[in-house]
């Protein structure tokens, strides 16, 4: 079995510089309504986001005072996975609480 010879005109190094991109990131943002509960929204952003008390809190009250607050930055599958999971646990939960992502 014969090899290839490389061109002599093709540069690897350009080549693979540029192939290699880092992947587009969403920001993943909780929504203000008037029914969901400030508890409820510090308990999903602790257990889909994995933040602690005092950055849940934070972002809950920035959801509250601002009417928007951003839960993370993430690639776009990682970010539709976690609205999906906020989505389906307001669901669950009776409350009307809106997620959504948006192109860093």
């Amino acid at each position: 079995m014969a090899q290839e010879m490389p061109r002599e005109d093709f540069d690897f190094e350009t080549s693979l510089k540029e192939e290699v991109r880092e992947p587009k990131r969403y920001k993943v943002l909780l929504h203000n309504d008037d029914y969901t509960t400030m508890e409820f929204v510090v308990r999903v952003l602790k257990e889909v986001f994995h933040k602690n008390d005092a950055e849940a809190t934070y972002i809950m009250l920035s959801v509250h005072n601002k009417g928007l607050g951003v839960c993370g930055v993430y690639p776009l599958e990682v970010a539709e996975t976690k609205v999906s999971l906020v989505h389906k646990r307001a669901r669950e939960a009776g409350f009307p609480l809106k997620c959504s992502l948006e192109e860093v």
